[in-house]
């Protein structure tokens, strides 16, 4: 028998209609998930524990700006995956590699040592940057060109997102609580030892995808690559040893100016310099006002692992049947809502488009960035109760989550989708990378919002909130102000 049977094999069976390299794909990224969003509900908790609790013991204000650094740089080096998947190693072996780094960076946390904490972080961002994009892309090779089982292939690999990123939310701050901070941080190698071990047990499932490197590559690039590498592990190295001191207040707020100067010199770059037609130069337009409120939204809505995970630990009655809660299970609230309302929402889209009635993209922002208000709304008037001293439930918490995902759900999927849409035919690729940079500037300003509440100034908590209200407000009230102009640039002529 040749090699080549069974692979083909392979390529054509299907589980419920879909290609059976889904199932492979699917669980690889639930337990990549579930590794990142189950650190992520305990980062913030664990760096400013006391350290007779088993903690570091930080600053409110340095740790909220770790967290937003750590959750900006998986996207800020996503797109540095994808182009080493294309021109090097191809997306499998990059989400191998990728799942690899991701291992040894969380089994760097579990040594509960400050420097290898630092260090454990920089290559799990890593580590995310190369597995997330690529497993991606292998969703769509799975499915030719036309196919119509492509979108429910994608609706299937996003409801493993959410399951891994409630299972993740739920097991590892029970852990945590139960046997220590250590023994929590553990849980996440053992969910991407699993990933890995049944990709690798079935990646054969996957066929040809995946494995095709396009452009030249070669030494150059290699090179490239280990120089960059290089540098990254020079920093790491001195950091790590307390040679270099990092200040990681100063350095999110700088990393927010040289996202900004990046993306605004990339759209400046496209509107006089790319030879774009004019109705691909007005709809760069659109494309830039979408960035913006994307960024805008994500600054509130990832406030869920900083401030809102603290309001969790240290101002909500959790207290259940004489079980006292861990804080950072609540964060799966906003997993657990995707699950059930993101095929509503996807109903809602569809029934309105038959009726003509769809909404603009930026219409659908303005609605987005409204919900996130209210829910911020709602965190305002709890912070008011704390400040009086008591204590609140954690239905606060979980009705201000619920209008969040649901103003999630009217920006991610559909921000998406307009961007493939508005963008230049030739530069659809680099135009995605640049929308994983709106997410990482939002994830890096929420830190660095968490950062003006102070512990030792209770009144700066309902005005965090109430900050983030009206600027969404505004936000919201921006975007659907400019939905006739946006309508009119991207209306195709004729």
């Amino acid at each position: 028998m040749s090699v080549a049977e069974p692979t083909a094999a392979a390529e054509g069976a299907t589980i419920f209609g879909q290609p059976r390299g889904l199932a492979t794909l699917f669980l690889t990224e639930m337990w990549e998930r579930f590794s990142y969003y189950g650190m992520r509900s305990v980062l913030i908790l664990y760096a400013v524990a006391a350290v007779s609790r088993g903690g570091f013991g930080m600053d409110d204000r340095v740790a909220s700006a770790v967290y937003g650094l750590y959750i900006a740089g998986t996207y800020v080096f996503a797109p540095i995956g994808g182009w080493i998947a294309d021109r090097l190693l191809g997306a499998q072996r990059a989400v191998i590699a990728g799942g690899v780094l991701i291992l040894l960076g969380n089994a760097a946390l579990v040594l509960g040592r400050m420097h290898v904490f630092f260090v454990g972080l920089a290559v799990i961002v890593l580590g995310v940057g190369l597995l997330k994009p690529n497993i991606s892309v292998m969703v769509a090779e799975l499915y030719p060109a036309g196919d119509s089982r492509r979108d429910a292939g994608f609706s299937v690999f996003y409801v493993g997102i959410s399951i891994g990123a409630l299972l993740g939310s739920l097991l590892v701050p029970l852990c945590a609580a139960r046997f220590g901070w250590r023994w929590g941080f553990s849980l996440p190698v053992v969910g991407m030892s699993l990933g890995l071990g049944q990709f690798f047990t079935t990646r054969h499932w996957l066929g040809h995808r995946g494995r095709t490197v396009h452009g030249s590559g070669g030494r150059r690039a290699w090179l490239g690559v280990a120089l960059v590498a290089t540098v990254i592990g020079t920093v790491i190295a001195l950091a790590a040893g307390g040679w270099l001191k990092l200040d990681p207040v100063r350095l999110a707020a700088a990393a927010s100016w040289v996202i900004v100067s990046f993306v605004g010199g990339y759209f400046l770059y496209l509107l006089f310099f790319a030879g774009l037609t004019a109705a691909e130069r007005r709809r760069l337009y659109v494309m830039g006002a979408l960035f913006a409120a994307y960024a805008a939204f994500f600054a509130g809505f990832e406030q869920a692992g900083a401030s809102l995970n603290l309001f969790a630990e240290r101002y909500t009655d959790r207290t259940l049947f004489g079980w006292s809660m861990p804080a950072g299970i609540l964060q799966g609230a906003t997993a657990f809502y995707t699950i059930l309302f993101a095929p509503v929402f996807a109903a809602l889209w569809i029934a309105l488009g038959r009726r003509g009635k769809d909404p603009a993209p930026t219409a659908k922002f303005s609605i987005g960035l409204v919900l996130l208000a209210l829910g911020y709304l709602v965190m305002y008037f709890a912070a008011r109760h704390v400040v009086t001293g008591t204590k609140v439930l954690p239905t606060w918490l979980l009705f201000s989550y619920f209008l969040q995902e649901c103003g999630d759900l009217c920006l991610s999927p559909v921000g998406l989708s307009a961007m493939t849409k508005l963008a230049p035919s030739r530069f659809v690729g680099q135009v995605m990378g640049l929308w994983f940079l709106a997410l990482a500037l939002g994830d890096n300003l929420a830190g660095q919002l968490s950062g003006e509440y102070d512990a030792h100034n209770l009144l700066t908590l309902p005005a965090l909130f109430s900050k983030i209200f009206w600027w969404s407000l505004l936000a919201a009230a921006i975007m659907l102000l400019i939905t006739p102009v946006a309508k009119r640039l991207t209306r195709s002529p004729g």
